[in-house]
């Protein structure tokens, strides 16, 4: 199977050795997504929602370029800095996804880019 590279202007350009996602038949990976407005690649307010919904929006956005949606995703993995937030995760995604939800797992970090609060990758896989 042949891979086709994923880019949108409507999500943060890539700022490193990655693309925004990969698709291989029916599945794209989603690469990582930090809470960066894609227009001035700064991160967004530090509130933790805040940053968890940017960084659904930038997710959102990536999915939509590769020709699906949130409701696509198979797999999400939430890395945080304080799971403490672990709650308005789940909060704020309920407004992101709806049942059947995704398979998920959250893990506890050290630190993240730019110094971001959360980050979050994924796994689609398209209608064939």
């Amino acid at each position: 199977m042949s891979k086709s590279i994923i880019s949108t202007d409507q999500a943060p350009e890539a700022i490193g050795t990655y693309s925004q996602a990969v698709r291989v038949g029916d599945s794209v990976y989603l690469s990582g997504q930090i809470p960066l407005d894609p227009a001035t690649m700064t991160l967004v307010d530090a509130d933790i929602r805040a940053q968890i919904h940017r960084v659904f929006h930038n997710l959102k956005a990536v999915a939509e370029a590769a020709g699906g949606g949130l409701g696509d995703v198979v797999k999400l993995n939430v890395f945080l800095t304080d799971l403490a937030h672990f709650g308005a995760v789940n909060e704020v995604m309920a407004e992101y996804f709806h049942e059947p939800y995704p398979a998920r797992a959250a893990v506890g970090v050290a630190a993240l880019p730019k110094g971001a609060q959360v980050e979050m990758d994924a796994i689609m896989v398209l209608p064939g």
